[in-house]
């Protein structure tokens, strides 16, 4: 069988890694240029490959193409690759093709990192032989070619449930729905809804989905889908016989196993991550991982960097890193926790957002807008009569420059996008890095 990975980072070695292992004729394609890391791998493990380019002839002999989350569905090759009925998978589905281990798989708009860490956390600490992979970490592929885990932590993004086919995760979890990356899914967000929900299409009835009943899409979706899983809701709001709830300040799970704990006890705050850990002790419970080592674990977890990260005081000032919020509802979620005056920066490239969602938040919270893009003009044009002072920058250095002119003691400045991070920056990650270097110059 000839296998065609595109794409050369992580995901894409991982994916080309474990082809070659299975004895597979492997070829891996990038159109951008392969970090010197990854092309010293592909050359140690003797699997060719190219840069700088898509050779056609060579991709579309394919028996099996896999593609990387970050080539857009749209790209030029893929739909070429779909128009001649070649099987087209991700990573995700490739790998799982060949381990016996039970996939934990967790998808939706916002906190996936977070809940990912955190149930990956609550089984290591429970003893448990398990892997953290999906878009955190080691590429899952390459764990499956190395490694014997009993059980898998994914975190599974929707260009990896695009093209799913026979991916079947035993528990699977839709944490909430939003609308993000609506450019890659002509601009309907059901369409792009629909494609979290494909985590769950293979489940059978001894597995498990978990989702959130607050979530007004997802419940919507969920009554005309034919989901054959056991289904397990969550809620903030009310009580329910079966699942997990907030109940006067504490999280209760009611299933055969119960299981509760006070909201002050969470290591994690905020509201959003009380939903994360209502979903990540269902998990634990699911598990049959004891009340005492999931208690001790909830207490004991650490935040992800990018995700609210406390950064530093300098000056009485609060400098907040939350640059892996690359859509509206994620900077809901951080504003909403905001106790003091904030400075916000917000900007980078736009996904079709639509602001509205957190215009009250802000006039509630925010004192001034910083803009931080190659083009500000729709943010400036959205929050103009609604924040006094907005200032447009295009640089981290000018950003954070401007924050500290602006900000006095007792405030907080908070870095949390709403866009994607691939006008000034390589990722998310650079993004975040990068303003935490800039502000601890300083410090």
């Amino acid at each position: 069988m000839k296998v065609v990975i595109l794409g050369g980072g992580e995901s894409g070695f991982g994916a080309a890694y474990l082809a070659k292992k299975k004895g597979f004729e492997v070829f891996l394609s990038d159109k951008g240029m392969i970090r010197e890391e990854y092309k010293n791998r592909l050359t140690e493990h003797n699997i060719p490959f190219e840069e700088g380019c898509h050779t056609e002839e060579r991709v579309l002999s394919a028996d099996w193409v896999i593609k990387s989350p970050g080539i857009p569905k749209k790209s030029e090759i893929v739909q070429k690759v779909k128009q001649k009925g070649i099987r087209l998978s991700s990573e995700i589905e490739f790998a799982s093709a060949f381990t016996e281990a039970k996939i934990i798989a967790i998808t939706g708009s916002n906190g996936k990192t977070t809940t990912t860490s955190l149930i990956y956390h609550i089984l290591k600490n429970a003893g448990l032989n398990a892997g953290l992979g999906g878009n955190i970490g080691t590429s899952f592929a390459k764990q499956v070619a190395d490694e014997n885990y009993d059980y898998f932590v994914l975190e599974v993004s929707s260009f990896q449930l695009d093209d799913v086919q026979n991916f079947s995760p035993y528990i699977s979890l839709l944490l909430n729905l939003s609308p993000d990356h609506l450019d890659q899914y002509n601009y309907q967000y059901e369409e792009y809804a629909l494609a979290k929900f494909k985590i769950a299409q293979n489940q059978e009835p001894q597995d498990f989905f978990i989702y959130n009943q607050d979530d007004e899409m997802s419940t919507r979706l969920l009554k005309d889908l034919p989901l054959r899983a056991h289904k397990i809701p969550f809620s903030l709001k009310e009580n329910l016989d079966e699942g997990a709830s907030l109940r006067d300040g504490r999280l209760e799970i009611s299933l055969a196993s119960p299981f509760s704990i006070e909201v002050k006890e969470l290591s994690l705050v905020g509201m959003h991550n009380v939903a994360n850990s209502l979903a990540a002790s269902l998990v634990a419970k699911l598990l049959n991982i004891s009340n005492e080592s999931l208690r001790e674990s909830l207490m004991s977890f650490q935040p992800v960097e990018h995700r609210l990260e406390f950064v530093a005081e300098i000056d009485g000032v609060d400098y907040i890193n939350d640059s892996k919020a690359t859509n509206v509802n994620a900077a809901y979620y951080a504003l909403e926790s905001m106790t003091r005056p904030t400075i916000w920066i917000v900007g980078g490239t736009d996904k079709g957002n639509d602001y509205t969602e957190v215009q009250d938040l802000v006039k509630e919270k925010v004192k001034a807008i910083v803009c931080m893009g190659v083009d500000n003009s729709k943010i400036i044009d959205f929050f103009k009569d609604k924040v006094e002072r907005i200032y447009s920058t295009a640089s981290i250095s000018e950003c954070v420059e401007t924050c500290k002119s602006l900000a006095q003691s007792g405030d907080t400045v908070l870095l949390s996008p709403c866009c994607a991070s691939y006008d000034l920056f390589k990722s998310y990650e650079d993004r975040g890095k990068q303003f935490k270097d800039e502000i601890l110059k300083a410090k």
